[in-house]
């Protein structure tokens, strides 16, 4: 009876991981080149390699929007692509849009209409907005709802959330400038 081969076990555990890969994004403005593995998403670039971390992790499974950026001005959720897959792409997060002290329009609408209570969702949310504001289809409270579907606020505050939204969006019809 012949005995089966020997199979040097320890060979098979000690593959290599797949190398790193050097991507350049332009993130708030400034280009920004890191390396990353190829499971990295954006939203562990941003936070972990580039130290923008406005942008929260909630669920991770792009069900609850906060980490929600501007791709090539495109709201998507930073948990669900992939860095790599961004190689060249212009990011823009919640720590851009102020300028100094001046808050952006729809910062300010947000603290105006108290439309946030523990902040934790209000970067992804006011991110979303921003996307759904330059997609021009924030037309009455009922579409900005449906629109904003995607981001959750865990502490309720989606009617103020929709009043900060359809101000700025007011604003912007009128050509108003805060």
């Amino acid at each position: 009876m012949k005995s089966k081969p020997k199979t040097d076990t320890a060979a098979k555990g000690t593959a290599s991981l797949p190398a790193k890969s050097r991507i350049t994004l332009k993130v708030n403005g400034a280009l920004k080149q890191i390396e990353v593995a190829p499971w990295t998403t954006l939203l562990d670039a941003l936070r972990e390699h580039l130290e923008f971390t406005g942008t929260k992790k909630g669920c991770d499974h792009g069900q609850c929007g906060a980490c929600t950026v501007l791709v090539n001005g495109k709201r998507i959720n930073s948990c669900l692509t992939l860095a790599i897959m961004q190689d060249g792409a212009e990011v823009l997060t919640i720590e851009r849009l102020a300028e100094g002290e001046v808050l952006h329009p729809l910062q300010q609408a947000f603290v105006e209409n108290d439309a946030f209570q523990c902040g934790y969702c209000t970067p992804g949310q006011i991110c979303s907005a921003l996307g759904l504001l330059g997609e021009g289809k924030a037309k009455s409270p009922d579409g900005i709802r449906e629109l904003m579907s995607g981001n959750i606020c865990r502490c309720g505050a989606y009617s103020n959330i929709v009043a900060a939204i359809e101000q700025v969006s007011q604003m912007e019809e009128r050509g108003d400038e805060q």
